[in-house]
């Protein structure tokens, strides 16, 4: 096996054709090998469905028209497919294809794939042979119109060797652009996902992302949208990471920041299987082993339990529990009299293997103590 050839020239060579050609080759070589193993393939920009509403002149059936927009899409051979204007989808080429099968609400699927052509018109010096062989390739597209499922087809493809140029015609990569309904001899609609498989774009492929501004900014958008999501990591003397949304100057108000020391600061309420109270914008909690249903007390004034109400145990009619023992959560709240209960689920196949039970269970709970502030500040 060899690498790739890359040409090299001496003084007073005689270049051929296949010389010349293969100067081309190894630039397309490279770029095609870049695109295919450090990137994703698909949609890179435009190539979106659009659409106009229409009226047929001879039913007064409305419908829309369909247009692929301009844009540039990369298939899996690393071939860069270019739509330079938008085109319009001819119902005669879909009628083609799916125009015998019964009426349906399932969506078509359509794909773009690479094509090579001859141009119209010479692009260059014609030999001086006199030969009418044309010195130009066009590198084009063809648009497809898929039958039902055939979106899947799209994933199953398979990329070529490892050093392979990128792939010609006839060799046909298809990418997916989105999908069209059908409806009385007309389109009638746009989709970019049916059936779980959606129009696939273009993404990267790296296990290190570096910003050489200092910060590193993650969106679901190509475009800053004001209430739009967005994830900073910011390095630089204070260094964190902020979720938040895009206000209309294009900042990013946080929701959540973690600091580097860990820290971390919630704007919005914390939930889950066990809330947490917020105080003062922030957590300050104390742990402490509890049973269920033990009550706390304090003394008006301090954050001091009062003497001589230890916590209770966990109910003594519950033996153990043994290692192969499964339990679950069903309670953990506080009630207005400070007291903390707590319930869990138990299956402990050694006592009862059928069904499982409810009984007290043991939590750890947070005790809060505020003190109004003196005049010293104290």
């Amino acid at each position: 096996m060899t690498g790739p050839l890359r040409p090299a020239f001496h003084e007073g060579q005689v270049l051929a054709a296949a010389d010349l050609s293969a100067t081309v080759e190894y630039a397309r070589g490279g770029a095609a090998r870049h695109a295919r193993h450090l990137h994703e393939w698909g949609i890179v920009e435009g190539l979106g469905l659009v659409t106009q509403p229409r009226t047929d002149p001879l039913t007064g059936v409305r419908h829309v028209e369909v247009s692929v927009s301009a844009g540039i899409a990369v298939d899996g051979t690393g071939r860069e497919v270019v739509v330079t204007e938008p085109v319009v989808l001819r119902e005669s080429d879909f009628e083609e294809v799916n125009g015998a099968d019964q009426a349906t609400d399932e969506p078509y699927p359509v794909f773009l794939t690479a094509a090579d052509r001859e141009p119209a018109e010479p692009a260059g010096p014609v030999s001086c042979s006199g030969s009418a062989t044309k010195t130009r390739v066009e590198e084009s597209y063809q648009i497809l119109f898929g039958r039902l499922g055939d979106e899947r087809l799209a994933a199953e493809q398979q990329p070529p060797a490892i050093g392979d140029p990128p792939a010609d015609p006839p060799v046909r990569w298809l990418v997916l652009l989105g999908y069209v309904h059908w409806a009385d001899g007309h389109f009638s609609g746009v989709e970019t996902v049916a059936r779980g498989v959606a129009a696939r774009f273009a993404g990267v492929r790296a296990d290190t992302v570096s910003a050489r501004s200092g910060a590193l900014t993650l969106r679901t958008g190509t475009e800053i949208q004001e209430g739009g999501l967005a994830l900073v990591l910011t390095g630089g003397e204070t260094p964190n990471l902020v979720f938040g949304l895009y206000q209309g100057g294009g900042a990013v108000a946080p929701l959540m920041t973690v600091a580097a020391n860990g820290n971390l600061t919630i704007e919005g309420s914390f939930g889950g299987r066990m809330s947490a109270q917020q105080h003062a914008g922030g957590l300050r909690h104390r742990h402490r082993r509890d049973a269920a249903a033990a009550a706390v007390r304090r003394h008006p004034g301090t954050g001091r339990r009062r003497p001589g109400r230890d916590p209770r145990p966990a109910d003594p009619a519950h033996p153990p529990l043994a290692d192969s023992a499964l339990f679950s959560p069903v309670e953990a709240t506080v009630d207005a009299d400070r007291r903390v209960r707590c319930r869990v689920r138990v299956y402990n196949p050694s006592v009862n293997w059928k069904q499982p039970v409810e009984q007290p269970g043991a939590v750890d709970f947070l005790v809060l103590a505020t003190v109004a502030a003196t005049n010293g500040g104290g």
